[in-house]
């Protein structure tokens, strides 16, 4: 199997914050987009992509919580601006899409950060599975209803760049395209996570097939372990496995667990970096279609190698990609123009 799924060895790593990786880069008349930008590792890549300059679009479900969460942002240059978006309405997202596409303005940048994790069942009006839902069909549509203004970014110095937020939780499950929504097999949480982690990972890779040599390049990310808000629905049990104590929340990091100990978890400065190198280092340009952490190509992890770095090679395939494509089609009814 042919991939680009090589580290370029960026000098950059897993302490390495978002400010960091921006400092000296000039966004200045670049635009972003960033799904779940007002709360969570999505917060500081709005903070930090406006801090260099670019002007940021945060979609919201509910726009006084996001108007809160963003609190100085917005009065901050005019440079960050809040729209209401359900991720699991595709009425929502259409008239979010349409109205960006009435400014006029072009898309120099989509990080679809918003999701949720290890939900109990839920299905959304068409009887869809949450997690794939939202995750991921959601964020489909959205592209393809921006397609357009990355184009119009993608003719653009500079080009224009597609983030998808993966998971290191891609390498619990690939996508069941038989099965996607969990209507015949039992419900798994978390291996739904996984599934919706993977098609992430698989839409990166068709995203950049469509779009590089138009100018517009797809990138999916492992941002890191962090502890956010989209750790609700962790059950005592998950916490207990995963070694979290009663004082291990949101905003935290665990007693000698960070990454500059040696530890797994990220603050969010930390969390967000790795998306913003996707889609704003130089470092970057030239590269898509492949699943990045610690700010970096990821390796890729063959199916009989232990360890939590990289990337499974199932979550990379092309004809996996092609076929998650076709099948977001037919379950959007939503195609990309050319």
């Amino acid at each position: 199997m042919s991939s680009p799924q090589t580290p370029i060895q960026s000098g950059f790593g897993a302490a390495t914050t978002a400010r960091e990786v921006l400092q000296g880069v000039d966004l200045a008349g670049r635009v972003a987009v960033v799904t779940g930008g007002a709360a969570g590792l999505g917060l500081e890549t709005t903070r930090v992509l406006a801090g260099a300059g670019a002007t940021v679009v945060v979609p919201a479900r509910d726009l006084d919580k996001a108007r809160r969460g963003l609190g100085g942002l917005l009065q901050v240059g005019g440079r960050v601006e809040v729209a209401a978006l359900d991720l699991l309405d595709p009425a929502s997202i259409d008239a979010f899409a349409k109205a960006f596409l009435a400014s006029g303005w072009p898309l120099h940048m989509l990080i679809n950060n918003a999701g949720i994790m290890a939900t109990p069942l839920q299905r959304d009006a068409r009887g869809y599975e949450a997690q794939f839902a939202a995750n991921h069909l959601g964020h489909f549509q959205l592209t393809a209803r921006l397609w357009p203004a990355l184009l119009q970014g993608g003719h653009q110095p500079g080009g224009a760049r597609v983030v998808a937020l993966s998971s290191r939780a891609h390498q619990r499950a690939g996508v069941d395209f038989d099965d996607p929504h969990f209507q015949r097999r039992p419900y798994d949480r978390w291996q739904a996570y996984g599934q919706a982690k993977t098609a992430n990972v698989l839409f990166a890779v068709g995203l950049d097939r469509r779009g590089a040599a138009k100018g517009v390049r797809a990138f999916a990310v492992h941002p890191g372990a962090i502890l956010t808000d989209l750790g609700r629905h962790m059950t005592a049990e998950d916490r207990q496995a995963s070694g979290l104590t009663a004082a291990d929340g949101p905003g935290t990091v665990p007693a000698g667990r960070s990454v500059t100990e040696g530890g797994d978890f990220k603050n969010a400065e930390q969390g967000a970096a790795t998306s913003v190198w996707c889609a704003a280092h130089p470092q970057a340009a030239g590269l898509g279609g492949v699943y990045c952490q610690d700010c970096d190509v990821a390796p890729v992890l063959l199916p009989e190698a232990p360890g939590k770095a990289g990337v499974r090679p199932y979550a990379i395939d092309p004809a996996a990609a092609e076929r998650l494509w076709t099948l977001s089609e037919q379950l959007t009814g939503v195609r990309f123009d050319a």
